[in-house]
């Protein structure tokens, strides 16, 4: 049994408004289900976004299904609610196993088993391989298995490092039929998508970059992808047995590697596919002639990772790329007659008032159709983490680190006015009559976005009337 818990609720009180508008699946673990479904082994999957039990209901759901092993895979912010999950879990049947994986899991690693003792098994690495050998071991020699840690008599250990799976297509596409309601319960960022049904797909693993704010502590730093081949029977298997008629391809490099992705455009072109999609690409890899192809084989919107507007921060915390170039590769996005997103954070170390506001004042002169920004938040598998108490205040709160919380305070800021920046950040690039406009739009360029948007429209004017904007 494979559990995906919520997390921290970033509002309050009342719904999660970033859940109505942006949900994907859980595809850590829709990927390894379908793994052990090929070798026999019969999986379920609790994705706590979709279901309305918590606390006791829940544990007592999970011992209904009399599942042999509850899996669990977390982010930080999400952690101590699964553990919530997994000590009712022990107190009713003390000998089911419990395991975690995720993010969190792999960047703390074993420390986790002695100071939460509910815990039997954490999963450090891809977990695909590791739960099947764990899975048939009936749970026993867990210390042989590569990428296990877990307990014995001499404390707690962890074996050796699981070897990083080398050909990606030799995995099966995730499990999404293990999703009661997939993919009605699922859904993109409002207007970032044309036509609904839509999900997100994972086609590759690992960065080989090293931006400071980034966790690695899952699939590493090297990068490795499905084929062309796969990537298009992937999207041809979500469009035949659900219905999906556009995917983001949520992968950090989706254009890293040049020819895979003019072989997709060429092979998704020729096979007349009716799935549009989104990318996200870093500015460095395009050009004319790329996104004239990612345009013909259906690309509808591209996300770059901007980050911010003063060139001494970027400097600080990713590889450097001129301010005036971002420019004009943007404009070759919306040259091409696709839509841009620029991602933006805010809160890193180094930073100040004077540095956000040019952050602002850039953004604002971009040709942008729409931003996210995300409040920094250093994870403990980035490089950032080891030594942030050096560059401002960090309250290690797990439940709040979701980058929507200001958990980190730079030196010589404050939180009200980190608050009151990002609040300014959003209000000036939305508040303008070209945003308006482009919005204005999608009545007819993303009909499904306007239907679902005043469907919650009493949760949105709920929301605004909590803000200071």
């Amino acid at each position: 049994m494979f559990v995906h818990p919520h997390g921290s609720n970033w509002m309050g009180s009342g719904k999660d408004i970033s859940t109505i508008f942006n949900l994907m699946p859980p595809l850590g673990i829709l990927s390894i289900a379908a793994y052990l479904e090929s070798h026999g082994i019969l999986t379920e999957i609790i994705d706590c976004y979709g279901t309305a039990l918590t606390g006791t209901a829940l544990a007592e759901d999970i011992l209904s299904r009399s599942p042999d092993a509850v899996a669990f895979s977390c982010t930080t912010s999400s952690f101590l609610e699964g553990y919530g999950i997994a000590e009712l879990l022990k107190e009713k049947r003390p000998s089911l196993p419990i395991i975690f994986g995720g993010a969190h899991a792999c960047s703390v690693g074993p420390p986790l088993l002695e100071m939460f003792p509910a815990i039997d098994y954490l999963v450090l690495g891809e977990g695909e391989l590791t739960l099947l050998e764990l899975s048939t071991a009936g749970f026993t020699g867990a210390e042989k298995i590569p990428g296990v840690a877990c307990r014995s008599t001499n404390g707690t250990t962890a074996s050796s490092v699981r070897e990083l799976i080398r050909n990606l297509d030799d995995l099966p596409f995730p499990a999404y039929h293990r999703l009661p309601d997939f993919p009605r319960r699922y859904n993109l960022p409002l207007f970032s998508y044309p036509t609904a049904p839509n999900t997100s797909v994972i086609s590759s693993r690992g960065c080989p970059y090293h931006c400071s704010y980034c966790d690695r502590s899952v699939f590493s730093q090297g990068f490795r992808f499905n084929s062309p081949e796969y990537i298009v029977e992937h999207l041809a298997f979500l469009h035949r047995d659900f219905g999906i008629r556009h995917v983001f391809f949520y992968d950090d490099l989706f254009t890293f590697d040049r020819k895979r992705i003019a072989r997709f455009c060429e092979l998704k072109e020729k096979k007349r596919l009716p799935v549009t999609y989104n990318c996200i690409a870093r500015l460095e890899h395009v050009d004319a002639e790329l996104l004239e192809l990612l345009k013909r084989s259906g690309c509808w919107q591209v996300n770059f990772g901007i980050e911010s507007g003063d060139p001494e921060v970027i400097r600080k915390h990713r590889k450097f790329y001129g301010l005036d170039e971002v420019q004009t590769k943007l404009r070759l996005v919306r040259k091409s007659g696709m839509r841009v997103k620029g991602l933006f954070m805010i809160g890193l170390p180094g930073e100040t008032e004077e540095s956000i506001l040019r952050t602002i004042d850039y953004a604002l002169k971009l040709p942008l159709d729409e931003i996210n920004v995300t409040k920094f938040t250093p994870f403990p598998g980035a490089p950032v983490y080891r030594d942030i108490r050096e560059h401002g205040e960090f309250f290690e709160e797990w439940p709040l680190m979701n980058c929507m919380n200001f958990v980190f305070i730079p030196k010589g800021m404050s939180k009200p006015q980190l608050e009151d920046l990002y609040n300014q950040f959003i209000r000036r690039f939305y508040r303008r009559h070209r945003i308006h406009v482009g919005y204005a739009k999608m009545l007819w360029k993303s009909p499904h976005s306007i239907a679902h948007f005043l469907r919650n429209l009493p949760e949105i004017l709920r929301f605004e009337m909590k803000q200071k904007w």
